[in-house]
């Protein structure tokens, strides 16, 4: 016959046991109750390990015993229970004080106890130590009342015991809230219904449970399943509860919902990664911008020496055939530094009233004879599509690049589509995009994709997929390029094996207008010899200039820098012109201009850049001249400039 205290001990914990159990078993909270008026009435094991002081030691004395000196000048520690009272709860970070003076780093939760009759019957207070970053576990010592107020008072943490199997024995309030069930929807279910049917395929519940067993405690954060479907984020802590034999009681679980502070760190993470690829564009384009305005300088040499060389070598036509490749050469280099420019957003585009299905039917027959045989074209256009702002010849050449690069993609032929829908941008729209109204015009194939990888580094100058030989790794840089200097962006969408759509983003036009013929280029005039100033801080450059003046007749005065520039002007009253690089070191080309015309109204002047932006307050009347230049362009620009003046 088993003797009566062995039957006592056999016997099923109650309810209230079982809370009591619960806040005994957690070691890792501070959990505690006071009086309505602050006054410390219960005191647990947790709060003694964070605050050092003893049962006896502390029950009694007001709970701003542990708050700074400041904070109790400042009244915060009635401020606490004011709120808390009046708002259902206070919650804090801040510095606390233990028994030995020694601050610590606290998060503190207080709700307030109400009897059913609603009555204020004191507070509970949850404190936990985040200086360790270590989840409070307490046990209050009181009696068994205050033990199922105190936990059922507690709205923010899902706090509930599990039978060893791991089944639900209890359920607080903040249990309720958080997961949607009432206890006794769950209670005597097993805990691994909150899991997603991933989580309990791979065993996740029952290895959760071993791992707390063994080791005394289980802490992570992960997905759980409210009751009506939805997954939320989590970080949990599991803690085994033991006898004093050892034997294993349960387990105390503390569940709080970070679905907030995901989000929050999600979106902490996508704008440090979108920060970081403009960064790196920027600084790609940086560089860009500025191999590309070398090269100009370079290129614009060696094309004018050529032109130079070959006016003398006439009667040679081996001589003029080689120099005519070289000039050809010389030439494409040329227009792949202005797609370098375009990506730097440093090229020179004509902004205007843009119609695309106008656009796309004058280079139809273009675009057909790119794809050749096996690649079908379809135009999907609205009826009413808005004109967009942009220049039309760079985005003829956009286009271009797109559909060649989609036809590259499908070797064994397919489809290539080209639409166009306008949409609107809003004030708080994740775009980075002003708000406006925008034309999405994309180029879709059904061709081999891109993977992840190559997808983010696809804008990137240089970066080619095509092979040695087969693709200069240039033309989707200019296409970002032309998108982002037309006030739009360019956005890339593909699969490995599924094909790519990539869209350029175009402001719409408020005009009306129609998209006119380019005018033709003016025609030089005939010039008498002139007197040219002639500034530029490359030598070769400056070399190569003179030659090309002083071959069409002029006489020259050279300057490297702008203050020579200033000298020479000052010493010879008969200079006609001046032709000024823009982008050199201390004073620049437009600065050098503003100085020249305060002394020299009525000076012709000519600005020569491989930039697009130049000073909105450059004086009126400077004309610009685009680097590389050829003979024939200096020739043009220097009767254009002169032309209305009285030095011709």
């Amino acid at each position: 016959m088993q003797s009566q205290s062995h039957k006592q001990d056999d016997a099923p914990l109650t309810e209230d046991g079982r809370f009591r159990l619960l806040v005994e078993g957690i070691t890792d909270y501070a959990i505690y109750m006071l009086s309505p008026s602050g006054v410390i009435t219960s005191w647990n094991l947790g709060a003694e390990r964070f605050k050092g002081y003893k049962a006896k030691e502390i029950i009694g004395r007001h709970f701003s015993t542990f708050y700074t000196a400041e904070d109790r000048a400042a009244g915060l520690p009635d401020r606490a229970l004011a709120v808390a009272a009046a708002e259902g709860k206070f919650e804090s970070e801040g510095w606390r004080v233990r028994k030995d003076g020694s601050h610590f780093w606290a998060y503190v939760v207080i709700d307030p106890i109400r009897t059913t009759s609603g009555e204020l019957a004191g507070f509970a207070k949850i404190t936990r130590d985040l200086t360790e970053r270590r989840a409070a576990e307490s046990a209050l010592r009181a009696d068994q009342e205050q033990f199922r107020l105190l936990v059922n008072s507690v709205t923010d943490h899902a706090i509930y015991m599990l039978s060893p199997a791991g089944n639900v024995a209890s359920w607080n309030l903040g249990a309720e809230r958080i997961k949607g069930y009432r206890p006794d929807e769950v209670i005597g279910t097993h805990f691994s219904r909150f899991y997603t049917p991933e989580d309990r395929a791979a065993g996740e519940p029952a290895r959760a449970l071993a791992t707390a067993s063994a080791e005394g405690r289980y802490e992570k954060e992960g997905q759980r399943v409210r009751k009506d479907g939805t997954v939320f984020w989590v970080n949990a802590v599991i803690d085994a509860v033991r006898g004093e034999d050892g034997t294993l009681l349960g387990f105390a679980k503390v569940t709080r919902d970070i679905t907030a502070q995901m989000a929050s760190r999600k979106a902490l993470d996508d704008a440090r990664e979108a920060l970081f690829h403009a960064q790196k564009l920027d600084a790609i384009g940086q560089f860009t911008g500025g191999v590309a305005h070398d090269f100009n300088n370079l290129l614009m040499v060696i094309l004018g020496s050529l032109q130079l060389v070959r006016k003398r070598v006439s009667d040679d036509a081996r001589a003029v055939s080689l120099l005519d490749n070289a000039i050809a050469g010389a030439k494409r280099g040329a227009a792949l530094t202005q797609r370098m420019l375009a990506f730097a957003r440093r090229q020179e585009l004509l902004i205007e009233s843009v119609d695309i299905p106008k656009l796309l039917a004058g280079m139809s027959e273009l675009l057909k004879r790119s794809l050749g045989t096996g690649i079908e074209l379809e135009l999907r256009f609205p009826l009413a599509l808005a004109a967009v702002e942009t220049d039309a010849n760079q985005l003829e050449l956009a286009l271009l690049n797109l559909v060649v690069n989609a036809r590259d993609a499908m070797p064994n032929g397919g489809t290539i589509i080209i639409a166009a829908r306008d949409f609107e941008v809003l004030a708080k729209s994740a775009s980075d995009l002003p708000p406006g109204r925008y034309v999405r015009l994309s180029v879709t194939d059904s061709g081999e994709g891109m993977d992840a990888l190559t997808l983010a580094r696809a804008t990137e100058p240089f970066f080619t997929t095509k092979g040695v030989g087969k693709g200069t790794g240039l033309g989707l840089p200019m296409v970002y390029g032309v998108a982002a200097q037309s006030g739009g962006r360019l956005v890339l969408k593909s699969e490995l094996g599924r094909g790519t759509t990539a869209e350029i983003w175009l402001p719409c036009s408020t005009k009306t207008i129609e998209r006119s013929e380019q005018p033709e280029a003016p025609k030089p005039i005939s010039v008498r010899p002139l007197v040219v100033l002639l500034v530029d801080d490359d030598s070769l450059v400056l070399d190569s200039a003179t030659a090309m003046l002083e071959d069409l007749g002029h006489r020259v005065l050279a300057a490297a820098t702008a203050d020579e520039a200033l000298r020479l002007a000052g010493e010879f009253a008969n200079i006609d012109l001046v032709i000024s690089d823009h982008a050199m070191p201390k004073v620049t080309g437009a600065q050098l201009a503003q100085t020249l015309r305060t002394r020299f109204p009525n000076l012709p002047i000519i600005i020569a850049t491989g930039y697009t932006e130049l000073p909105d307050d450059i004086p009126i009347g400077v004309t610009r001249l685009s680097k590389p230049f050829s003979q024939h362009e200096l020739e043009v620009a220097v009767s254009v400039a002169v032309r209305d003046t009285d030095h011709v």
